[in-house]
């Protein structure tokens, strides 16, 4: 399996006009597909519904995804650790030839309609506020997951707040803890379909690169520190997002997106 080729063609204001009132009637439908889905999805059911959504979306979107590294692929399962930039992150992601699931903030889980849909598709929540109370609970969850051989999708930076965002630990943990290759994918431009919530503006024919990394083994999450393996990967994939190969990462900037300590 391999994802599908997107096409796309210039759109004049006026049709930029008509896709925006369309798209977001075609997202809303989409949210509401999935909610009506049978709690019961098999994990190759759930996998064709939510690539279904995201060839949809991203077409509608006239998003030109640019894949590489899809020779780093295997059969799975991985944690999947993404770089952040926002809502479309998600979509992309979906076009890789794996069936997944999301670890997001649990307060993504009360939005009106997105949450019940997230819900039904059996993602995780997680309170990064509460450190190590969260772990045990995540841990337990992300087991469960990947022991149907899905994918689990985490974002170790977190945040959606730049590329700056240090890298946290728990996916590097989880993979040591349950003998699972970590899969990098460095996802870049995203962040300029919807920057969700610093704005509420909906851009279409955004260019977004997507470069899968070689898996990190069990063997090296279990025999060498887990401090060094995680900065090592940090600055690999800063520092092909920074490189000017692929569309330019969302950047922090204070004035705009706040600031906080730690």
């Amino acid at each position: 399996t391999v994802p599908v080729k997107l096409e796309f063609h210039a759109l004049t204001p006026l049709e930029q006009w008509r896709h925006n009132i369309l798209g977001q009637l075609a997202f809303a439908q989409c949210l509401w597909d999935v909610a009506r889905a049978p709690a019961s999805l098999s994990y190759q059911a759930r996998d064709r519904l939510q690539k279904r959504i995201s060839t949809r979306m991203l077409r509608h979107w006239q998003v030109k995804l640019e894949v590489a590294g899809l020779e780093h692929v295997g059969c799975g399962p991985y944690l999947i650790a993404a770089l952040h930039e926002g809502v479309a992150d998600v979509l992309c992601l979906l076009q890789l030839p794996l069936p997944m699931r999301f670890v997001a903030r649990r307060e993504i889980f009360g939005w009106p309609l997105v949450g019940s849909s997230i819900t039904r598709l059996g993602n995780i929540a997680i309170d990064p506020e509460h450190g190590a109370l969260s772990f045990r609970p995540l841990l337990k969850a992300a087991a469960g997951v990947l022991e149907t051989g899905e994918s689990l999708v985490m974002f170790p930076q977190g945040s959606v707040v730049g590329i700056e965002g240090d890298f946290q630990r728990g996916t590097f943990e989880i993979g040591k803890r349950l003998g699972v290759p970590i899969l990098p994918v460095v996802l870049t431009g995203s962040h300029r379909i919807w920057e969700h919530p610093y704005s509420s503006t909906l851009r279409y024919s955004q260019r977004v690169g997507l470069r899968v990394l070689p898996e990190i083994g069990v063997q090296v999450l279990r025999h060498e520190p887990l401090k060094q393996v995680r900065i090592r990967l940090q600055r690999e994939m800063k520092a092909i997002a920074l490189s000017g190969e692929m569309p330019s990462p969302r950047r922090y900037w204070g004035p705009r997106d706040g600031y906080w300590h730690g």
